[in-house]
């Protein structure tokens, strides 16, 4: 087993964020123990019997994303952690992610967390301002963002990174550069920041369909892109992929490894894993996922081999999104030679990597450069 990173996916939510468009499932009570018997059905599915514990092979990331994980509860979310620790031994120092919503922070269940290996936090907060929460169809107030900060941090979890969502739409009010402001306030270790898109099938994608909302233009999504940008860095954190920032030290490891190409385990409905050379993916609804589990079935929906023209494809645009960047070859030069020039880019060494206004073009620029690179 090559994976030095687990992701588990937890899919529960109290209600539909409007721009949601991942894998859910809304549940007024959560199936907990319906749900680590599917986790424990699948790890035994894909790896066989639980190794004796000298045999446990080493990870260093373990992340459970979602959905909100954090409705597991404390003790749900910590023993789905020790269920992937009966395969794979934790290495020392290792980080381990929990998403989770303000709302189900309590005293309890950070105490859980913690004494069941989770160190860091990934909180939801999305903005700050009241009616640009509610109109998200968020369940939670601006206040116990701060609350939950302040009982993580009593508690024990003091990595902890924020989620912003910008770029809303005009007409939803909302002062993008107070959220940047009370975000820096918090003094958060990391920031994950998302550029609102409208999703087919999402109550945002209906309200677009309807003419009842329009998207942020691209000016206004540069504007406060670059905003941000200026603010983080200016405090000191690093912009060191197109949506995240890290006070140093406190880059995201998990999915800094989903850019260095790394193999990764995912577990769950709707999760995605690599070995280095396939990707495959679960089936979506969590019903779906139980059901074959419960009959011994993987719950597997597809696979893909990685061809050469795939690899030089992310190869590409994983590097671009990162300030790590990427390695140039000599067909490279011409072709960025602009970018240079325009501000997009910059050279370091033999590496090329974006600057903020080049990330704002990275999907146009990932896509010139393997065009090019493929005639070459």
């Amino acid at each position: 087993m090559p994976y030095r990173h687990v992701y588990v996916h937890v899919p529960f939510c109290a209600r539909r964020c409007a721009y949601c468009d991942f894998a859910i499932a809304v549940r007024p009570r959560v199936p907990v123990e319906e749900y680590l018997r599917a986790l424990e059905g699948e790890l035994t599915l894909r790896l066989g019997a639980a190794p004796t514990p000298e045999r446990r092979p080493s990870v260093d990331t373990l992340y459970l994303g979602g959905g909100t994980p954090s409705r597991l509860g404390g003790a749900g979310a910590a023993a789905a952690v020790g269920l992937v620790g009966r395969w794979f031994r934790l290495a020392d120092g290792a980080e381990v992610t929990l998403e989770v919503n303000p709302d189900d922070v309590t005293d309890e269940a950070v105490a859980a967390w913690r004494a069941g290996g989770i160190n860091r936090v990934s909180l939801g907060g999305q903005t700050f301002d009241p009616a640009a929460l509610a109109w998200m169809h968020r369940t939670h107030d601006a206040g116990q963002i701060e609350r939950a900060v302040a009982t993580l941090r009593a508690g024990g979890i003091d990595d902890l990174s924020l989620d912003l969502i910008f770029a809303l739409p005009a007409s939803v009010p909302r002062d993008w550069a107070a959220d940047v402001a009370r975000a820096l306030a918090l003094a958060p270790t990391h920031l994950s920041l998302y550029g609102l898109t409208v999703e087919p099938g999402t109550p945002l994608g209906r309200w677009a369909e309807r003419g009842d909302v329009t998207e942020a233009d691209e000016d206004r999504y540069a504007a406060e892109f670059l905003h941000a940008h200026d603010a983080l860095t200016s405090a000191g954190f690093e912009h060191y992929e197109v949506s995240n920032f890290a006070r140093p030290g406190h880059r995201a490891r998990h999915n800094s490894a989903y850019w260095s190409g790394a193999p990764y385990l995912g577990l769950g409905p709707s999760a995605h894993g690599y070995d280095g050379a396939e990707r495959r993916w679960n089936v979506s609804a969590y019903a779906a996922w139980v059901r074959a589990v419960a009959e011994g079935r993987d719950p597997v929906e597809g696979a893909e081999a990685l061809d050469p023209a795939m690899r030089s494809a992310e190869s590409v645009y994983l590097g671009l999104r990162t300030v790590d960047g990427l390695t140039l070859v000599d067909a490279d030069v011409a072709r960025t030679a602009r970018w240079e020039s325009e501000g997009w880019a910059e050279r370091v060494g033999d590496r090329l990597r974006l600057t903020a206004p080049g990330w704002l073009r990275l999907d146009a620029l990932a896509a010139d450069l393997t065009v090019a690179r493929s005639r070459s």
